[in-house]
C-alpha cells in the first residue's frame, strides 16, 4: 500500500518534474530533461491504459499466481517485485494525474475513464482475496481478512486523491484556458485605444467632440461659426 499507492500519490503531487525545471539553470542537463519528458517512449508508457496494465495487472499477477508464494522464499525476486510495485505505481499516478509538463497530454475523459476502471479492477482483486488466499500460501483466515480489507479501502483512499489531483490538474488548465482570451482583449485595448484628448493629424474638431475633415467644414454651416457678439 505505502510503496504502491501512497508514495507514488505523494511523489506525483509533488511535481518533481517541475520543480526541477525551475531549479536547474539553463544548460545540458536541463535539455536532457526536458528532451526525455518528451520523449516518444515516455509518452508511450505515459499512455492511461498502458499504465493501469503494468499497474493493476501487476497486482493481479502477483496476487492470483503462485508468484506471491515464491517472494516468501526468495530475497531477490522479493525486492523485484516490490521495485515494479513502486515503479507501476509512479507510473500510473504520472499517467493519471499528468501535473507535470510532458509531451502528449491525454484527456480528461480518457484519464477518468482509466482511473474509474483501474479502481473498479483494483477492488475487484481485494474482494477476491477477501474470499480465498493466494495460491500456495496458508494465511488465516482473520489475517487474509484483514489484509484484503486494507488493500480494498486504502485503495479507494489512494484513487481518491488521483481523482482530486486530476481534478485540480483540470480546474488549473480550463482557468488559464479562460483567462487568455480575456488578456489578449485587454492588451489589444490598452494598446490600439487613441489617448483621449489628442486628434488626428487632419481633422478638425467641431462642437460636441464632433471631428470632420477641413474640406468638409463649411458644409456644417454655424456649427463652426465665430463666437456670438464677435463679426
Amino acid at each position: 500500500m505505502v510503496l504502491g499507492m501512497a508514495a507514488p500519490l505523494l511523489f506525483v503531487a509533488a511535481r518533481p518534474l517541475t520543480l526541477a525545471l525551475r531549479a536547474l539553470a539553463p544548460g545540458r542537463v536541463r535539455r536532457r530533461i526536458v528532451a526525455l519528458a518528451h520523449s516518444g517512449a515516455v509518452a508511450a508508457l505515459l499512455f492511461p491504459p498502458l499504465a493501469a496494465a503494468l499497474d493493476v495487472g501487476g497486482l493481479w499477477l502477483l496476487y492470483r499466481t503462485e508468484l506471491f508464494a515464491a517472494t516468501a522464499h526468495r530475497p531477490l525476486l522479493h525486492g523485484l517485485v516490490l521495485a515494479h510495485m513502486t515503479l507501476a505505481g509512479l507510473l500510473f499516478a504520472l499517467a493519471v494525474c499528468q501535473l507535470d509538463p510532458v509531451r502528449r497530454r491525454r484527456g480528461l475523459a480518457v484519464r477518468g475513464t482509466v482511473l474509474l476502471a483501474a479502481g473498479a479492477a483494483h477492488g475487484v482483486l481485494a474482494r477476491t482475496l477477501y474470499a480465498g488466499p493466494p495460491p500456495g500460501t496458508g494465511f488465516a483466515a482473520a489475517d487474509l481478512r484483514a489484509g484484503a480489507q486494507w488493500m480494498y479501502y486504502g485503495g479507494d483512499v489512494a484513487e481518491v486523491g488521483l481523482a482530486v489531483l486530476l481534478g485540480v490538474g483540470w480546474y488549473t488548465a480550463a482557468g488559464r484556458a479562460r483567462a487568455r482570451p480575456g488578456r489578449r482583449d485587454s492588451s489589444k485595448e490598452a494598446h490600439g485605444r487613441p489617448c483621449e484628448g489628442t486628434r488626428r493629424p487632419g481633422k478638425t474638431a467641431v462642437g460636441g467632440g464632433q471631428v470632420v475633415a477641413p474640406g468638409a467644414a463649411h458644409q456644417l454651416g454655424g456649427s463652426i461659426s465665430r463666437p456670438e457678439g464677435r463679426q
